[in-house]
């Protein structure tokens, strides 16, 4: 009698991991997936505002329509340069110039793929039709010969323009210089490869404005949330207590926290004015600060400045979650404490927060976390200055990004963020969170 076969299952361990991947796969699309392409785009010299670098390119490449459009008025411009030459030395110059272009253009040519694409582009140019098809427009190069060839149209250029600087004729200096020009046009069709590997790494480790901007975020990230900490906590306690009012209170507290930043950021620019800032006014006039434009004229001023910003906006967001963790604690363990003749710094030390670690280990690691990443605030109130002064690793990223356009050095300092933010994660977790971590698992 056959056995009957059992219906596959999971055991509880390969039930876990199926429930896990799901989310594992989130995690990379969302998470991992933006920073796997920040890191490949940081291999690249890769900037938008420089034709010859704004794509990637592993390997060299030409842009054919303009190439050949080029070489055809390219030709027509030595012609014309060496029928009106008498000096028998620029003529010479103006042949070797020619015989190096056709040169690497008939070694160009010499690849049939290349080859057959130049004359359907030359046809279709003579028509006037534009070339819409990327197959057909670019072709792929060897580097080294791509090299070579946009060295040697540099060096024609610059052969030109200096003959066109020592003409004494006008009209013969702009056909050089004309030439020239067409001449540098055409070396930029030819795209290098602007693989650098990890080149960008290297040149922002030894970059002191990087240095600068992580230590500016690092002083800024420890200085808020040690005081946000502080006055979250005593502000939970405060309204975790019942009093008359107590709800009108919640609320009034949640307000800063509930200000978009930019628009508090503004506000506190108002108020910092130097001219017309009440805050700036009433600090100089007793003599906390040396002058009412102190604030937002100095680096040590500015600093200051986005510490008591930030504090005022965030701290309401701390105390919300450690008044959260405080409304867990079973409220006999007080009262245990008060039969057993405990006074209220000794239930603080000794009840409220042993029991509260676990919040505080998440409200400084969300706090950490997003001072960290800080822009808003900083870029609003202060723009990273005065010169840098207050400019954070976030700010710089995106000075980099999006003023400079430049894609490729920008994504290296978007890494570093990453890195620097999976390092604290790793830290509290590791390092404040073990004993948690331990204890459940008892």
């Amino acid at each position: 009698m056959k056995k009957k076969r059992r219906p596959f299952q999971l055991n509880e361990k390969q039930l876990g991991y199926a429930m896990v991947i799901p989310s594992l796969i989130l995690v990379f699309a969302v998470v991992l997936w933006p920073v796997a392409q920040s890191f490949y785009n940081s291999l690249f010299d890769y900037r938008l505002n420089d034709p010859a670098r704004s794509e990637l390119m592993l390997g060299a490449t030409i842009d054919l329509e303009r190439y050949v459009d080029n070489y055809f008025y390219i030709d027509g411009q030595l012609d014309d340069l060496e029928s009106d030459m008498a000096d028998e030395e620029m003529i010479n110059t103006i042949a070797s110039i020619r015989n190096g272009v056709d040169g690497y253009h008939e070694e160009l040519i010499s690849d049939g793929e290349i080859k057959q694409k130049v004359e359907q582009i030359d046809e279709m140019l003579v028509t006037y039709t534009p070339v819409t098809d990327d197959e057909l427009k670019y072709a792929e190069l060897d580097n080294d010969f791509a090299s070579a060839y946009r060295g040697a149209l540099d060096s024609y250029q610059e052969k030109l323009t200096t003959m066109a600087e020592s003409s004494s004729d006008e009209t013969t200096a702009q056909n050089f210089q004309q030439t020239a020009d067409l001449l540098g046009a055409t070396s930029d069709n030819i795209l290098e490869s602007n693989f650098i590997g990890l080149a960008n790494y290297g040149k922002y480790l030894q970059d002191s404005r990087m240095w600068t901007s992580l230590g500016n975020t690092a002083f800024f990230t420890i200085v808020t949330v040690t005081l946000e900490l502080a006055i979250g906590l005593a502000v939970a306690l405060l309204i975790n207590r019942a009093f008359k009012g107590r709800g009108l209170v919640r609320a009034s507290v949640l307000i800063p926290w509930a200000i978009p930043t930019a628009v508090a950021a503004m506000m506190w620019g108002f108020l910092y004015d130097g001219q017309s800032g009440i805050v700036a006014h009433y600090l100089a006039e007793i003599n906390l600060i040396p002058g009412s434009s102190w604030l937002l004229s100095t680096a040590d001023g500015g600093m200051f400045s986005i510490i008591v910003a930030d504090v005022w906006k965030t701290t309401p967001y701390m105390a919300l979650l450690l008044l959260a963790g405080l409304q867990t604690i079973p409220e006999p363990l007080y009262e245990a404490s008060n039969v057993d003749g405990a006074n209220k710094w000794q239930q603080f030390w000794k009840i409220t927060l042993p029991l509260l670690k676990s919040s505080i280990l998440v409200a400084l690691l969300f706090r950490t976390l997003d001072a960290f990443r800080v822009f808003d605030l900083i870029y609003v109130l202060t723009g990273g200055g005065p010169a840098n002064a207050t400019e954070s690793i976030s700010v710089y990223a995106y000075k980099t990004l999006f003023a400079q356009q430049n894609f490729g050095e920008g994504s290296v300092l978007s890494v570093i963020v990453f890195i620097s933010v999976a390092l604290i994660s790793f830290l509290f977790v590791k390092l404040i969170g073990s004993d948690l971590f331990e204890g459940r698992t008892k």
